[in-house]
């Protein structure tokens, strides 16, 4: 059975007609290997941590670039890499987000960028997958897991680009990357929540 999506964003999409109107999505999912680049419109990394015990606190990574190699009957054989402007850190708070840019923090100056590279994927059932790679921030290394799922794939309706997508979560502790600031009134443990979308290079 095909799934239908609710265009009741009529006006970004340039259509016309009730709200009522809908587009059939690929009934299933169309995987194509090859070489994929980030499409960093759509691609988000939020960070969550636990502030003085009383909320767990998030914010937000954006402008992301980077590259998969797509093998979807071997998916061992993949390859991942990504480059997070840590610069485009963004928080609800204007005055906390230019306290995160600054050295007693991310210290952006200094480290303006995050890097995370694949060293092995291991596939978990049809959609999910570790990604086991380093995590490069604030100017150290280290090792980090990424749970990722297969969310879909096939022919963006907007721009015609071949995409795929997954969401991916991973738990870190910012200790290990220097960034002690505030401890232990604000966590150590910071949870990412990834939403990555890829568009094919023909």
């Amino acid at each position: 059975m095909k799934k239908h999506l609710s265009l009741c964003t009529l006006a970004i999409l340039g259509a016309t007609g009730p709200c009522a109107a809908t587009w059939a999505a690929p009934a299933a999912p169309d995987v194509q290997p090859g070489l994929y680049r980030v499409e960093p419109a759509h691609t988000q990394i939020a960070f969550s941590l636990l502030h003085m015990g009383f909320t767990n606190y998030t914010g937000l990574f954006s402008g992301v670039s980077g590259t998969l190699r797509l093998d979807p009957a071997h998916p061992a054989a993949s390859t991942l890499h990504v480059s997070v402007p840590v610069t485009s850190i963004l928080t609800t708070s204007d005055r906390l987000t230019g306290e995160l840019k600054g050295s007693a923090w991310f210290d952006t100056a200094r480290y303006p960028t995050a890097t995370f590279t694949a060293t092995r994927i291991v596939p978990a059932g049809t959609d999910n997958a570790a990604i086991i790679g380093d995590l490069t921030l604030h100017g150290i290394t280290r090792p980090v897991v990424l749970h990722a799922r297969f969310v879909g794939a096939g022919i963006n309706p907007l721009d015609k680009a071949r995409t795929v997508g997954f969401e991916a979560t991973a738990a870190i502790n910012r200790s290990d990357f220097g960034i002690r600031t505030y401890l232990p009134m604000v966590g150590d443990e910071t949870t990412l929540t990834i939403a990555a979308a890829f568009e094919r290079q023909d």
